[in-house]
């Protein structure tokens, strides 16, 4: 019995020691133990969906993002999966869109800041008015760093099951789904570009 209860405390004793000095680790590398815990725990992204990103919805299953169709600014025929071995945050919006218009510059400072053969914005315009339409509006946003596409088919939205304007997916570089935010958002806060800079990281 005398044995017993000693094998006991010494498995509580282990035990709090592992765990005070996993607290002293987090303390020490400065993280923020919610999100070290989160992370840990299986939480993943869940974990960056705060602040200005609190409206993220992460992806637990990561579906593959459908290969949609669009033009680019010469009216050629342009593929998704063109950006395939990259992160990219796709954007869908309209010159219609009062919030996309107000969410624009953000996504434009985005690209300016990440922008790389690791990471791309794809600001992807479903307006029906056309390339001219919507390209006088991101030279009146000043998205002088963004690439003109767009869906006048609107079939984009149906694909993506997006029940409005904007909403904003970001794809990890094997064509799916990280998460999704419905709304405008400040692209360029720091919440968002640290969850950005996660998905670039992230191993494949």
């Amino acid at each position: 019995m005398n044995d017993l209860k000693r094998n006991r405390n010494s498995l509580i004793y282990v035990v709090l020691l592992a765990f005070i000095a996993g607290g002293i680790g987090i303390y020490l590398s400065g993280d923020d133990p919610r999100k070290v815990v989160e992370v840990n725990s299986g939480g993943g992204f869940k974990a960056f969906a705060v602040g200005h990103m609190a409206a993220f919805l992460v992806k637990a299953d990561r579906p593959t993002v459908p290969d949609l169709v669009f033009k680019d600014s010469t009216g050629s025929e342009v593929k998704l999966s063109k950006w395939q071995g990259r992160v990219v945050l796709l954007n869908l919006w309209a010159t219609w869109c009062a919030p996309c218009r107000r969410e624009m510059p953000t996504l434009n400072e985005v690209q300016k800041q990440l922008g790389s053969k690791d990471f791309e914005v794809v600001a992807l315009s479903v307006d029906r008015k056309g390339l001219d339409a919507s390209a006088a509006f991101l030279k009146e946003t000043g998205a002088d760093a963004l690439g003109l596409y767009i869906d006048e088919t609107t079939t984009s939205l149906n694909m993506l099951q997006a029940p409005g304007l904007p909403v904003t997916l970001l794809i990890d570089r094997k064509g799916r789904e990280i998460g999704r935010l419905l709304g405008p958002a400040e692209w360029n806060s720091a919440e968002a570009v640290a969850l950005m800079k996660a998905a670039i990281a992230e191993e494949n």
